[in-house]
């Protein structure tokens, strides 16, 4: 009998908030909440971004001015909705009107030879041939140079890139724990892993003294790497800017380093651990590793995520060479305007319309899966769960980044897994898909025309296709996360949101099978039964994920367990549900703190109980087993 992998908690952080309860979902069909669910978005937002703090029972500025919650609409609400989604690039994370961009000369002189002098600590160790050098004491030297002198001359430039996806304004993870020189993926997996776990309402030392050490695991990564200067972009930097490179980058750089913080720092996991890299395809790519586990019965317990902050110049720039970036140029030639507003920033991402490149984003996103029995015993809310993740390569290829075939083998068998399921009437009806709508000219002809020949084998007509891109901009290889978490929103407020950006459909985007809406289309609570991931990466790197509605899985836990299981099960819940509950008011409130264990619990070898059936462990209830079944008894 196989093990169902359910989703019993998410988090994570993006340009729409925070994914923990559907906060960020949230952000973006806020016109279609409720007026107390829309002010608690607000709320969460502004005590997010430190634009509100909570003292003595009451909300004040940063004035120290007292703000009442029917005052966020007129004190805060235009400012929250304009720092938040797309929008221009902000200063806090780089200035587009003068980003550095040195130099090479040769400087000559109107004599012969030049003449300079320079403190003995700065001549280069390599000494050019055309110098003189004549020491003058006291720890200077004169330099003579014939034919010229090499030179860097500093410089600045424009970006032509003006918008991206990026976290509210003001929300700064590395203030929320000791971060010392963490770089920023780094620093944004602290709080949305912890966001996740605390999301369950069930405290990690519960779950660990129900399981041995062994049968937890984290898969979890980036496509880039830490390329901000405290990571690898600084350990290339440092040698042409004049500084020391320290210990610290090398290490912190590695695309493996989410999921190492999260065993280290935060579960003190001895499980397995690991990282998939598929390009933009990365967070599915560790989620299937979590599936398999799961299924397989290898794991109970599996935390999957990544972690991507590519909003830098130089990663911005690598991008823009190779034509992939909706640059202001192409905009206006497009918009056919003059110049961009700040209004217009917010609409370069426009998956399936008119387009001419993708806008950057950056999220971090952490999901916590389990198998069926063992959510049942711990009461977990279900908010979902993942059948099957399906990764195919493309073949012989063109280019890195072209387009292959491999997608449509993957979404044909997430396709088919959802009717083998559910029935045909179910894929038909009562599924979609999120689109992983990059917003390029050449994404809307290939994707479409893959998704729109899976609805057509499958007999689907007018098959609903998302691209949350449009929000929030492609974030690399956490662009999967975003689409699992803000996808879950669905079945918990019944929308599913439209591509607001999309004035009209390219005429070059097959179509003849699906549904593309630019309003949010309302489909209930129940509505959907499943949605199709789909992401595809540079390298030819395709996967798509089946992801089961909550009221799907609950009736296929029922139908293994049996009723009275699950009416014990509901019982439970009701206490982990007021728990989780407290947490979520509290992230509200802004009263909340990442879990960072820096140095606690560290075991040493000693310290283990070893024997040849087990190994005892210091702070774990259960030990882990050394009693392994041979695997190969008919060829030992």
């Amino acid at each position: 009998m196989s093990n169902l992998p359910v989703i019993i908690g998410f988090g994570g952080i993006n340009p729409a908030g925070r994914s923990s309860f559907h906060h960020a979902y949230r952000r973006l069909i806020l016109d279609k909440l409720s007026p107390s669910e829309a002010q608690q978005t607000l709320l969460g937002l502004a005590t997010l971004t430190g634009e509100l703090s909570l003292h003595n029972g009451f909300f004040q500025d940063k004035s120290g001015a007292e703000v009442s919650l029917q005052q966020l609409d007129s004190h805060l609400k235009p400012w929250l909705l304009n720092n938040t989604l797309i929008r221009k690039i902000h200063p806090d994370w780089f200035d587009i009107d003068h980003i550095t961009f040195n130099r090479p000369a040769k400087l000559y002189a109107d004599a012969d030879s030049q003449h300079f002098t320079l403190n003995k600590r700065q001549l280069p160790n390599t000494i050019p041939s055309n110098w003189t050098i004549t020491d003058q004491g006291q720890g200077t030297v004169a330099i003579e140079v014939k034919n010229g002198l090499d030179a860097i001359i500093p410089d600045f430039k424009t970006s032509s890139v003006r918008s991206a996806g990026q976290l509210p304004t003001g929300f700064k993870p590395g203030s929320l724990y000791q971060s010392r020189n963490h770089p920023r993926s780094l620093q944004m997996t602290v709080y949305s892993a912890s966001d996740a776990i605390s999301s369950m309402g069930i405290s990690w030392e519960q779950i660990r003294d129900l399981l041995p050490p062994d049968q937890v695991a984290v898969y979890a990564g980036n496509s880039i790497g830490q390329l901000d200067d405290y990571g690898f972009g600084g350990l290339l930097k440092s040698p042409s800017v004049g500084k020391r490179t320290t210990s610290k980058q090398m290490p912190l750089g590695y695309g493996q380093m989410p999921a190492d913080f999260v065993n280290a720092y935060l579960l003190g996991n001895l499980g397995s651990t690991g990282t998939s890299l598929g390009a933009c395809a990365t967070f599915l790519y560790n989620l299937r590793s979590g599936v398999d586990d799961i299924r397989s019965g290898r794991r109970k317990l599996v935390v999957v995520g990544a972690s991507d902050t590519p909003i830098t110049p130089e990663v911005i720039e690598g991008f823009r060479a190779m034509g992939a970036l909706a640059e202001a140029k192409d905009l206006i030639a497009l918009d056919g305007k003059l110049q961009l507003t700040d209004e217009d920033l917010r609409q370069t991402s426009r998956p399936f319309a008119n387009n001419c490149g993708f806008t950057m984003g950056e999220s971090s996103q952490f999901v916590v899966l389990c198998d069926d029995s063992l959510a049942l015993e711990l009461g977990a809310q279900i908010f979902g769960a993942v059948p099957d993740v399906f990764v195919n390569a493309d073949g012989h290829k063109k280019s890195i980044s072209a387009p292959g075939v491999g997608n449509y083998i993957t979404l044909g068998k997430s396709a088919a897994l959802i009717q083998s399921m559910l029935g045909e009437q179910s894929l038909r009806q009562r599924s979609y898909v999120q689109a992983h709508g990059t917003s390029t000219p050449q994404n809307r002809i290939t994707e479409s025309h893959v998704i729109n020949q899976t609805a057509a084998a499958f007999g689907i007509d007018n098959w609903i296709v998302s691209a949350l891109k449009c929000y929030i901009g492609h974030s690399q290889g956490s662009a999967g996360g975003d689409q699992l978490s803000l996808s879950l929103g669905t079945w918990q407020y019944g929308y599913i949101p439209g591509i607001s950006t999309m004035d009209a459909i390219a005429d070059d985007v097959h179509r003849s099978h699906l549904r593309f809406e630019q309003q949010h289309i309302e489909v209930g609570s129940e509505g959907m039964d499943s949605v199709l991931l789909n992401s595809k990466g540079f390298g030819g790197n395709n996967a798509s994920a089946a992801i089961l509605a909550p009221h799907i899985a609950t009736q296929m836990l029922e139908r293994k367990h049996g009723k009275k299981a699950m009416t014990e099960y509901y019982h439970r819940r009701e206490e982990v549900r007021q728990t989780a509950a407290e947490y979520d008011q509290e992230a509200i409130n802004g009263q909340t703190r990442p879990t960072y264990l820096f140095g606690h619990n560290v075991l040493e070898g000693d310290q283990l109980g070893i024997s040849a059936k087990q190994i005892s462990i210091p702070g774990y209830s259960k030990p882990v087993s050394l009693e392994i079944d041979n695997p190969f008894k008919d060829m030992c």
